[in-house]
């Protein structure tokens, strides 16, 4: 998968992509992700990427040109399956959308910063808008980090389990289990006994009725959910 981010301030997405699982994918060759300047397009020699907005108002709106350029420039290259802006009105993001979008080839991510882009770019150019919460970052980059490792790390061989992501929280609208290691008895606290049984099917059924126990008593939002 090929991943690339639109970003005044690309600086802030050069650790979450350069240790543990995000690492490991680009070794593999299996997600490369690059973080493109936008000040690259900017319409002076300034680097203007942004204006005052119209009707008046405080904070500046990201421009049409820089945007528009950067997006049909890496689009003619890479051939998008979407263009993604991270924005606090788009979609909420949950493990469905990341599963989906770890289907795609290629995605282009725009951040935005300020009071957002150019409402043209939206109606033209964006094929999805997502949020990760309802509340405002500072800009996009870091929203654009936590969709790009939840997607990532979900590609075919990302992980040395394969299974793992397969039993994650909110697969199948269900909390995670409580796990377990070593030792099994700390301080008198001991692992339930049916982990240690090596009775599979025992083990199952235990992992799904705790799965819905813990789904209930924390997020019974999740059970009301088609």
């Amino acid at each position: 998968m090929n991943i690339h981010i639109i970003s005044v301030v690309p600086e802030l997405l050069e650790s979450p992509f350069s240790h543990s699982i995000m690492k490991r994918a680009a070794e593999k060759g299996l997600l490369q992700v690059t973080a493109h300047h936008l000040r690259k397009w900017a319409v002076n020699e300034y680097g203007m990427v942004d204006d005052y907005q119209f009707g008046g108002g405080a904070g500046m709106v990201m421009m049409c040109e820089p945007l528009v350029r950067a997006i049909e420039e890496l689009n003619a290259e890479h051939g998008f399956d979407e263009v993604i802006y991270l924005t606090p009105d788009g979609e909420k993001f949950h493990q469905g959308l990341a599963n989906t979008l770890s289907m795609k080839q290629s995605l282009l991510f725009i951040c935005g910063h300020y009071k957002g882009i150019d409402q043209r770019v939206r109606d033209h150019f964006i094929t999805r808008e997502i949020s990760i919460g309802d509340y405002v970052l500072s800009g996009g980059e870091l929203a654009a980090a936590v969709v790009v490792d939840a997607v990532g790390r979900l590609i075919p061989g990302v992980l040395n389990d394969e299974t793992s992501a397969l039993f994650d929280s909110f697969q199948d609208n269900l909390l995670a289990p409580p796990v377990y290691t070593r030792p099994d008895e700390f301080r008198g606290w001991k692992v339930p006994p049916v982990l240690l049984s090596g009775d599979h099917k025992k083990i199952e059924e235990w992992r799904n009725e705790q799965a819905l126990i813990r789904t209930q008593d924390k997020r019974p939002d999740l059970l009301k959910e088609d």
